[in-house]
């Protein structure tokens, strides 16, 4: 078995012995069983368990037959460049791989129907004539429309590729050729041509997208080995960088979406590459690769809702292949219940490789293995990532998660959220996390934590002396408690670090604990330490203008206060600690020191009426997809007065408790 990692010429030489001994390169034999297509499609279509699956995409295939293909014009392509909008161009370019797809699959498991047929060599060919495969927000004007190699690029031209081996029994001769020519042209030259791109040295899902792709393209189309084994080289080097952004404890910092994106792409590419090498190349074998596929279990907290830190969706479906293809490397994989599986139409890029593989491999699977109606009720804490995840199973089928997070601010989709946690039951959201908004090219710009999901004003974390929680890797979490018990977890971190000096912060103490006996009770307690207590008598220093502006007044964004009060010190007045608390859910107040989330369930906010007044705060910002999604902050403003605090120190004590 070689090493996956190593010196470069080793490596390379490593591989090309082990292609030559191997006769499954370029064949169908890399990614099943099966003969030929044939016996692949027939395999497919007569499987029972993927019949509602099938029929979703035959659905999808004909309201697709009924529609115009889209049109992919300059004038659309540069909209991103005048306004940093994306979705006018992403729309219809997706709009067009999900054609390729659907027409695709009911070419395999209809082979006698011609409509698809036909209308998957027009779908080829279109594609085959875009000017460039790159999105316009990654686009590079020095490497041009053939050498730009995004995400997207990378995935259509493995699409492409593992197509034309798929399917080359019902691709004419010339398209084939077409395929390889445009695969070769716009993938293969300029990787090879490159010292190196951007993307090879990441320690997100772009190094194991794009690396991994263009490693499972070569591995269809290249038949020169000297050729192949110099790219698969630097596609392991690229998908190695990418392992390096995980810790020991397999947690993805940029949320579970992109666990199942970039992740998948890493098992898609290793899976080839395994069978292509007779099992010499295994990079399943690398002891962290196991704490990643376990990632999965551990971001639900019910069903289908997910623990959304970071640019993660509130809901997701998952991906029964790849979960059926880790299990398959590691027994302890938990499988989900059937119906927990991701729809056809979820996957809104229209991604070929999880489309084909959640057929093929999770064809002819026993049912019986996968009878759990929910993810396992556990707790852990994930060291490396900070996080910790606790889910709890009530006697009456309920389940309640809690989960919390440390970190630093400059994590990979980074949002400034040290500190933050959730609360859900029977996957609704109590306390929430916004998670992804709209990407645009402000979203990754200097303007990014304007946005309320990605600030920490949109979080469930404190506002001190008018101050949110600043960006960078030196503005993080310090670790003091993390304790798994079986009736209660304890959580505790120092959250000052994460403030800019203008907080005026000695300490921030935050401390979770956890009480999972019957119905679970969450107490949260901020011990706030200021650096000068003496500041706090200067009368001169009240000034509520620093308050966080509403979003009456601010529309989606948030503006980040960034200067200081009188020589640093923190400001006294109104604004001195608003804790913060983000819930989809209306507040309403039960009774003076109580108030009210209801859903399903309901869960009382308990505090000091004394020392805390409350106000709610319905805001609105837009959503992932471009639509307008409504939220409520429920602020608590701390009351006490200048004797209360004389030792420049407030204890924040609150209790959210299930009925």
């Amino acid at each position: 078995m070689i090493k996956w990692t190593g010196d470069k010429e080793r490596l390379k030489e490593q591989i090309k012995n082990l292609l030559e001994d191997n006769h499954v390169v370029g064949t169908l034999s890399m990614l099943c069983d099966d003969a030929n297509s044939i016996a692949l499609g027939l395999r497919l279509a007569s499987d029972t368990g993927l019949k509602d699956l099938l029929e979703e995409i035959k659905l999808e295939s004909q309201a697709l037959l009924a529609e115009p293909e889209p049109e992919l014009t300059e004038e659309l392509y540069g909209a991103y460049r005048k306004t940093g909008e994306r979705l006018s161009y992403e729309r219809p370019y997706f709009r067009k791989r999900k054609r390729l797809n659907a027409f695709a699959i009911m070419a395999l498991v209809e082979p006698q129907n011609d409509t698809y047929r036909n209308a998957l060599l027009e779908i080829v060919e279109s594609i085959c004539n875009e000017a460039t495969w790159c999105l316009p927000a990654h686009y590079s004007e020095e490497l041009g429309p053939l050498g730009s190699i995004d995400l997207f690029a990378a995935e259509t031209g493995f699409a492409l590729a593992e197509l034309s081996v798929l399917l080359q029994d019902k691709l004419p001769s010339e398209l084939l050729d077409r395929i390889g020519d445009e695969v070769e042209k716009r993938l293969f030259q300029p990787f090879l041509n490159a010292v190196s791109y951007s993307w090879e040295g990441l320690q997100n899902n772009w190094s194991a997208v794009c690396g991994g792709s263009i490693g499972a393209a070569a591995l269809y189309l290249i038949t020169d080995k000297d050729r192949l084994s110099a790219i698969l080289e630097r596609s392991i080097k690229a998908t190695s960088c990418f392992l390096e952004g995980y810790g020991d404890d397999g947690a993805c910092v940029e949320g579970y979406l992109y666990w199942q994106y970039g992740f998948g792409y890493y098992v898609y590419f290793v899976s080839l590459l395994k069978r292509a090498t007779g099992g010499g190349a295994d990079g399943f074998a690398i002891p962290k690769v196991k704490q990643i596929a376990m990632f999965q279990q551990r971001s639900f907290s019910s069903r289908g809702t997910v623990i959304n830190f970071s640019d993660s969706l509130p809901r997701s479906g998952v991906f029964m292949g790849l979960t059926w293809r880790l299990r398959d490397e590691y027994p302890e994989i938990a499988m989900p219940h059937p119906e927990l599986r991701c729809a056809y139409s979820e996957d809104h890029c229209g991604r070929w490789a999880p489309a084909l593989r959640n057929l093929i491999w999770a064809s002819g699977r026993e049912r019986a293995e996968a009878a759990h109606e929910d993810w396992p009720a556990e707790a852990v804490y994930m060291a490396d990532s900070a996080w910790m995840v606790s889910r709890h199973a009530g006697k009456d089928n309920s389940v309640y998660c809690f989960a919390a997070k440390g970190g630093h601010n400059n994590e990979p989709h980074n949002h400034n959220d040290c500190g933050s946690f959730l609360l859900h039951a029977d996957g609704e959201a109590y306390l929430a996390e916004l998670g992804s908004g709209m990407y645009t090219e402000a979203y990754f710009g200097p303007r990014r934590y304007q946005h309320w999901c990605n600030g920490s004003q949109g979080h469930s974390l404190p506002i001190v002396s008018g101050c949110t929680q600043s960006p960078g890797d030196a503005f993080a979490a310090k670790i003091i408690t993390a304790e798994i018990g079986g009736d209660e977890d304890r959580f505790a971190l120092e959250l000052a670090g994460a403030y800019p000096e203008e907080a005026g912060l000695k300490s921030l103490l935050r401390q979770f604990r956890w009480r999972k006996t019957g119905r679970p009770v969450l107490e949260l307690r901020d011990i706030i330490v200021f650096k000068d207590s003496a500041s706090l008598d200067k009368a001169d220093l009240l000034d509520n203008s620093a308050a966080p502006k509403t979003s009456l007044e601010m529309g989606n964004s948030f503006e980040v206060k960034d200067r200081g009060f009188g020589e640093g010190t923190a400001p006294f007045g109104e604004n001195v600690l608003t804790e913060r608390f983000i819930t989809l859910l209306e507040p309403k107040l039960e009774r003076t020191g109580r108030i009210l989330l209801e859903a399903g369930r309901k869960l009382s906010i308990h505090y000091d009426e004394h020392l805390w007044s409350p106000q709610v705060t319905k805001r609105s910002d837009t959503d992932h997809f471009g639509r307008e999604r409504s939220w409520y902050s429920l602020d608590f403003t701390w009351m006490g007065d200048k004797a209360a605090v004389r030792g420049g120190e407030i204890a924040a004590c609150f209790e959210f408790a299930f009925a």
